[in-house]
Formats: C-alpha cells, sequence, structure tokens
C-alpha cells in the first residue's frame, strides 16, 4: 500500500510559523501527525477524523491547526509560536480502524497503520 508523503519541513525562528502538507493516497478516516525530537520518544501532536473533528495534543493546543482535504487527500498542520522544543521529526499518520473517539494524540503509535518517512522541523532560539 501506498505510504503518505509529507513536505514543508523547514528551519525557522523561534516564534516563527510553518505549515507542513502530507499527501496520502487512499481514503482514511482517522489522519495526524506524531512528531519525534532529537533524543526523544515519539509522541501524537494533532488527529483529525474524516468528519473533520480535530484533537490536539495539550502541548500545542491554541497554537498548532491540522486540517485535511478529502476530496485532494491532503493533510496539513499549520504551526504558529513555534518554540525549540517543537522541534523534530514530524510524520504524517492514517488508519481506518480507529474510530472517533480513538482518533486521539494519546493513542499509542503502534494503532496507526501507515506512515510517511517524515519531513524536518527545526526551530532556532
Amino acid at each position: 500500500q501506498a505510504h503518505p508523503v509529507e513536505s514543508g519541513g523547514d528551519s525557522v525562528q523561534s516564534g516563527g510559523s510553518l505549515k507542513i502538507s502530507c499527501r496520502e493516497p487512499g481514503h482514511w478516516f482517522c489522519m495526524g501527525w506524531f512528531r519525534q525530537g532529537f533524543g526523544k520518544e515519539r509522541r501524537g501532536v494533532a488527529t483529525i477524523y474524516v468528519d473533520g473533528f480535530p484533537t490536539y495534543a495539550e502541548y500545542v493546543k491554541r497554537r498548532f491547526t491540522i486540517s485535511r482535504d478529502n476530496e485532494k487527500k491532503n493533510l496539513y498542520l499549520q504551526m504558529n509560536d513555534l518554540k525549540p522544543e517543537d522541534s523534530g521529526m514530524y510524520y504524517c499518520v492514517a488508519d481506518n480502524y480507529l474510530v472517533s473517539r480513538n482518533c486521539k494524540p494519546d493513542t499509542d503509535a503502534s494503532k496507526f497503520d501507515n506512515w510517511g518517512q517524515g519531513t524536518l522541523v527545526t526551530v532556532s532560539s
């Protein structure tokens, strides 16, 4: 099966903004973003169900916005007020077995079946 392809990662200054994208072939009920900081564990950032309902990890609330375009099969993450601790590899994930109540960023990463290769975001102070 085809895997997601992320793009848009870049180096930005602290306080800056960046929008990353994911092209995900196929139709997926649950989609989201995970990230892995340098030397850190992979953790969920935000998820969005096919009905457009988003959920955010506490540490990105009011700074990040997840959205999806089901027709274009794209997933986006708008990141504002970036901090150095937001640096890391951002992965697009997708799954068709997670129901809405389990399509959450705190759902174990192993529950998401489809992963991209990641796009690197670096935030400098």
